[in-house]
């Protein structure tokens, strides 16, 4: 938005005929640049990549019922935000301004420079990239709390028969250090797998000089743990799903420890 301003500062009003389209075209070259931008140093980057976590500590803090809970889940969820991730700079500005901001095919074409029909290929062909990734269920509090708790258990007692038994058979882990500090650096697939090594992790890790609280993080059961000075260290979200007898398990952990995205999270 400042790029946009100081473009329009720059322009010569008496050249632009309609100012709303000029500015709407102007800030969506500037996002496809950026957009562009960013996936080239995605594929340069070390290890997995995860997006910034969006912690909600508190409940109370922002509670406008299940229904907006479940909404905000859905939109901040990470499968959502990694399918984002993978559209073509083109597809996701199609699916975004379309799906929601509500923008007319016809508006978006001339935004993009491409016909009215393209558009529409493009945000149709993103939409079933998105909506591939987002099996999601709704689990209540009350359900996904002992689900953590149990997993924190089986983890730290190294008790990796009973973590396999939580976690789905394909369960996948995904550890997001950036280069910058220790981490997993490829998808780990499978119960056996994931919860020998999530358990080795766990083992090593003292509650008492590295505290931890329970936190949402991107609508996910998870918590953030502290170092000693109370600065964030690294954030676990579990992504529950059930199994065929309706019992809740884990097919999905997803750890973010690059220093870099976790900046924003209060100590």
């Amino acid at each position: 938005m400042q790029d946009c301003w100081l473009r329009w500062q720059a322009a010569d009003p008496a050249t632009i005929e309609q100012p709303r389209a000029w500015l709407s075209r102007v800030a969506t070259n500037l996002c496809l640049d950026r957009l562009q931008s960013a996936r080239v140093r995605r594929e340069h980057y070390v290890g997995v990549w995860l997006p910034e976590p969006l912690v909600d500590g508190d409940a109370a803090e922002v509670d406008a019922g299940p229904e907006a809970r479940a909404e905000y889940a859905q939109e901040v969820s990470v499968a959502f935000l990694l399918a984002l991730e993978r559209l073509t700079p083109l597809e996701r500005a199609a699916f975004l301004l379309h799906d929601v901001f509500d923008i007319g095919f016809d508006e978006i074409a001339t935004r993009l420079g491409r016909s009215a029909a393209a558009c529409r290929q493009l945000a149709a062909r993103a939409r079933a990239h998105v909506q591939a990734g987002q099996a999601r269920i709704d689990v209540q509090e009350e359900e996904a709390m002992p689900l953590l708790r149990a997993f924190v258990d089986a983890s730290r007692s190294g008790d990796v028969e009973g973590l396999a038994a939580l976690l789905a058979d394909d369960a996948v882990f995904l550890s997001d250090g950036g280069g910058k500090v220790a981490a997993v650096p490829r998808p780990l697939h499978g119960a056996a797998q994931v919860a020998q090594v999530f358990s080795a992790f766990a083992q090593r890790w003292d509650p008492v000089r590295e505290p931890a609280r329970p936190a949402r993080i991107n609508g996910l059961p998870g918590m953030v743990i502290f170092d000693a000075r109370g600065a964030p260290l690294q954030t676990i979200a579990l992504r529950p799903a059930r199994r065929a007898d309706g019992r809740l398990c884990v097919d999905a952990v997803y750890v973010v420890r690059n220093p870099e995205k976790l900046q924003h999270l209060r100590t």
